[in-house]
């Protein structure tokens, strides 16, 4: 072989065909980003929203005579979601354009409910800011101070004490009412059971005024009893018993029914399979239905003012002689012209609030956490009920000893025939 040929270029072989330009492989699509800030998205935000600002400021200062600071706000706002939008749209597509914009409109409403709940207890407590220091606040009442007094006498403790007296019978009443009432809905279906929901659905817009009257007329001016902290636990209960029921009734629609099933194809009587599979499964949701009723009764005003009627002394005992609830006394304080009758009154609108809270807490707490979500002691315990379950069917599946065994040594079982060779038991 020559030199020649050897160094030859490559060039001799068949050239590929060109590829066309429309059978070109289009280079893989990248996936969206979904969570995470981003800097263009960073940008294309503060950019709209100082292209809102501008808008706002053009439209009510120089272009059109608006005035007002809602107006101002609200025009800023959409402003700013319609520049978002097309900022957004430069880079990505219709879908991606929606779903950032209603992540910030949903962002702005989170923030707005926020800001509210900061702004009541932040404005609660710091107009009770006078009171709340002073510890006679929480330990006395009021028979003995007067509007013209100082903090430093008088205080909540008959308004804290009755609270507790009247949401206490109200939760004892509405507690085994509602989430029976919740557990007939959810497992008895008929025209009785669809009546009964629709009269749930009605009492739910009851006025809380209408059930004060309806206990004041019943209790107080039927059977001849007087007011008392037990008429107020009544009527507190016929304003809770409705939403009671109606979120139990929910929660426990979304108890999985392969769990029922399957505790009723093991020969779970109904009863059974409701107290121990039911019920736990949705302890969580029902300690909700639970908070919500008591957030609803908690803070009734109107029917313990015709049903427990009012007192400034400090009264124990339910059944006999008016009591007065913190809702109540936050009313008859604020509407004194006095600073120090007012400043009682928003500390114990704060204490209204922590007690509140205090509750939430203690029914999250037995609430335990959703299904399927154990802690360290449900688990522990699971684990040895669980043991001690398989102990169980180990003991079923082991066998006994019978009277007659397989290998006929049994006492009744036959006599084993004689071997070869074997003339132990000839005679002659």
């Amino acid at each position: 072989m020559t030199v020649v040929e050897e160094f030859a270029p490559e060039a001799a072989e068949p050239a590929a065909a060109p590829v066309p330009v429309s059978e070109t492989v289009a280079p893989p699509d990248r996936p969206r980003r979904i969570g995470g800030p981003t800097r263009s998205g960073v940008l294309s935000l503060f950019g709209a929203a100082a292209s809102g600002l501008c808008v706002a400021v053009l439209l009510f200062g120089e272009i059109a005579p608006f005035s007002g600071a809602l107006g101002f706000t609200v025009t800023a706002y959409l402003a700013f979601l319609a520049v978002y939008a097309v900022l957004t749209g430069l880079e990505d597509d219709g879908q991606a354009v929606r779903d950032r914009v209603m992540t910030v409109v949903l962002w702005t409403a989170a923030g707005l409910l926020f800001s509210g709940l900061v702004l009541v207890v932040g404005f609660t407590a710091w107009r009770g800011r006078e009171a709340l220091p002073h510890g006679n606040f929480f330990t006395q009442d009021m028979q003995a101070a007067g509007p013209l007094d100082p903090l430093t006498h008088g205080g909540v403790a008959h308004a804290m004490l009755g609270t507790l007296i009247m949401i206490a019978i109200a939760l004892a009443i509405t507690v085994p009412l509602g989430l029976s009432c919740a557990v007939y809905l959810n497992q008895i279906p008929g025209r009785f059971s669809r009546f009964v929901r629709t009269i749930v659905e009605a009492m739910t817009a009851l006025p809380s005024i209408v059930a004060g009257l309806m206990v004041y007329a019943v209790w107080i001016l039927g059977l001849g009893m007087q007011k008392s902290g037990l008429a107020a636990g009544f009527a507190i209960s016929v304003m809770m018993l409705p939403i009671v029921i109606r979120a139990a009734d929910v929660v426990l629609r979304l108890v999985p029914a392969n769990l029922t099933e399957a505790a009723e194809a093991l020969g779970a009587p109904r009863w059974r399979t409701v107290w121990h599979v039911v019920l736990p499964t949705a302890r969580s949701g029902l300690a909700t239905a639970v908070i919500l009723g008591t957030a609803r009764g908690i803070g009734e005003t109107s029917p313990v003012l015709l049903t427990a009627g009012f007192t400034a002394a400090l009264n124990t005992d339910p059944t006999s002689g008016p009591m007065v609830s913190l809702p109540l006394a936050v009313f008859n304080f604020v509407k004194s012209p006095e600073p120090a009758m007012i400043a009682r009154g928003f500390g114990a609108a704060a204490v209204l609030m922590a007690l509140v809270l205090l509750l939430f807490t203690i029914a999250r707490v037995i609430g335990g956490r959703g299904p399927g979500h154990q802690s360290r002691r449900q688990a522990r315990r699971t684990a040895r009920a669980s043991r001690r379950d398989a102990a169980r069917f180990d003991e079923l599946h082991t066998p006994k000893p019978s009277l007659f065994e397989a290998d006929g040594t049994g006492p009744l079982s036959p006599a084993p025939a004689d071997t070869p060779g074997d003339t132990t038991g000839d005679t002659d």
